[in-house]
């Protein structure tokens, strides 16, 4: 068992979720994809935002791929020196 693994487990059991409901290589993709594509403060905030359409019924997959495909499509941003939200 890894520590994201324990961590997981752990904080499933802290909310009360069942942990095969954590699709953890799907919220980690989605956040991959939005810190390298959009911005790093991107990650979590998109992570959160499909945590909520999933508790309102999206499917997990579906909704992160949606969140995928719109990241995939941002603008590159000009040069700056930090985005920083």
């Amino acid at each position: 068992m890894t520590t994201m693994d324990e961590w997981v487990a752990a904080a499933c059991a802290e909310l009360d979720i069942d942990p095969g409901e954590a699709a953890v290589p799907v919220v980690l993709d989605l956040a991959r994809d939005v810190a390298h594509q959009v911005l790093r403060p991107g990650a979590p905030v998109s992570a959160y935002l499909l945590g909520l359409a999933v508790g309102r019924g999206a499917d997990p997959v579906r909704a992160a791929a949606r969140l995928t495909a719109l990241a995939a499509s941002w603008p590159d941003p000009p040069p700056t020196t930090g985005d920083r939200a």
